[in-house]
């Protein structure tokens, strides 16, 4: 169809410098008389389209346009890409072939801001509207200020760069450029305290992070624990643990040797596999999921009489 093949010309060239009537003509396998009637309608579209002839002539689109007032607002264009990040988080197939043509579509390189790893997850309504203003700050290239707490009940006054947020362990968290540590730091939604959007801007592209790891979380101490598991859970441990912190053991268990952040949550995640685990190391973990297993053991017994 001709609507189309126009719009796949327009896809063509906002992602090239220029192309040649031919090469299009070839690739839409038509005429190219009927590339340049494509042409001229497109041009009659407001599609600012201009040829040149000579050596590094072609056919080009104007540098600065993008679809950006012709179809969606930029609201709608990150809402859009938002939603494909989702899908991409959730396994969905060929998404990230659609997430890179939409985002050459609206002329958005960084379209990356969001990093999705799934788990169940609910928060009350003021957590929902700390979200969603990070969530703006990064989109709109503004830095943010919060009060911080930090897991030893420490309050600091932050000034950074947000990012990207990402889903992690049951948790929120923004990685940024932290102005006070003059560093990369993460940090968790939950701990943030007084968010304000501040009237000074950035570069996104000029900050770049990496994989979110147990370390990088701030005033947040890691712990390595050594799990091991029954062999008939093998299935949900390849789901959720990195192959090469799988060991098989003689008598067919599995031990994994994984870093957390410290939490109560670990405590959760752990008792989430039942019987078909068993704390290896450390010593202060495994006491601690003994603990909680006597004593919900203790309350039903002494519900049951």
């Amino acid at each position: 169809m001709q609507v189309n093949r126009l719009f796949e010309m327009i896809y063509i060239l906002l992602g090239r410098e220029s192309v040649t009537a031919k090469e299009l003509a070839e690739r839409f396998e038509v005429s190219t008389r009927t590339i340049y009637r494509d042409l001229d309608t497109l041009s009659s579209a407001g599609i600012p389209i201009y040829t040149s002839k000579g050596s590094g002539g072609g056919i080009r689109i104007l540098e600065s346009f993008t679809l950006d007032k012709s179809l969606l607002s930029k609201e709608e264009q990150s809402e859009i890409l938002m939603g494909l990040q989702v899908l991409k988080g959730a396994r969905y197939p060929d998404t990230q072939e659609v997430i890179s043509k939409i985002g050459s579509l609206f002329n958005k390189s960084e379209y990356d801001w969001i990093e999705v790893d799934f788990s169940g997850w609910g928060s009350n309504k003021e957590e929902q509207e700390k979200f969603k203003a990070i969530k703006q700050a990064i989109i709109e290239e503004k830095m943010i200020s919060f009060e911080y707490l930090s897991s030893y009940g420490v309050k600091t006054l932050r000034t950074v760069v947000p990012i990207r947020l990402v889903f992690k362990g049951q948790s929120w968290y923004v990685q940024a450029y932290c102005k006070l540590k003059e560093d990369y730091r993460t940090f968790k939604l939950m701990r943030i305290r007084h968010l304000k959007c501040i009237d000074e801007r950035f570069h996104r592209r000029e900050f770049k992070v990496g994989p979110i790891e147990p370390q990088s979380i701030e005033h947040t101490p890691s712990i390595t624990v050594k799990l091991r598991f029954e062999s008939y859970m093998a299935f949900r441990v390849y789901d959720q643990f990195a192959e090469e912190a799988i060991t098989y053991q003689e008598d067919g268990s599995i031990e994994v040797t994984v870093s957390y952040p410290e939490g109560e949550w670990i405590y959760s995640y752990i008792l989430s596999f039942g019987s078909a685990v068993t704390v290896v190391e450390p010593k202060e973990v495994r006491d601690k999921i003994t603990y909680m297993l006597e004593e919900t053991l203790k309350k039903y017994k002494e519900f049951l009489k």
